[in-house]
């Protein structure tokens, strides 16, 4: 079993590898989540009218989404609490706590 110490540190190295899916604004997150699921829909909306071809829309969503749905809308929760929440660790033990 990890030490506290080992814990600590293979979350602080988590934390500093970009698990960051937060926007610089809320509006800009909600312009690429209007763009990615945008052209997710338009990508198999549209296969009857285009054909297949309409699919090529996908990737486009995928990366607006920076991967997918789920990605976005934790990066939606993130860039929602930036700047109100704040983490702080002592001892092993980690907790949110509004910040001042």
């Amino acid at each position: 079993m990890p030490s506290t110490d080992a814990r600590s540190s293979l979350s602080a190295s988590a934390s500093a590898s970009g698990a960051d899916f937060a926007s610089a604004s809320v509006p800009r997150h909600l312009a690429r989540g209007a763009v990615g699921f945008g052209a997710l829909i338009a990508a198999f909306a549209l296969i009857p009218a285009f054909g297949p071809a309409t699919l090529l829309l996908a990737p486009v969503g995928l990366v607006a989404l920076r991967g997918c749905p789920m990605c976005w809308t934790i990066g939606l929760a993130q860039t929602l609490s930036r700047g109100r929440l704040r983490k702080e660790c002592a001892d092993g033990h980690c907790e949110l706590k509004p910040a001042r």
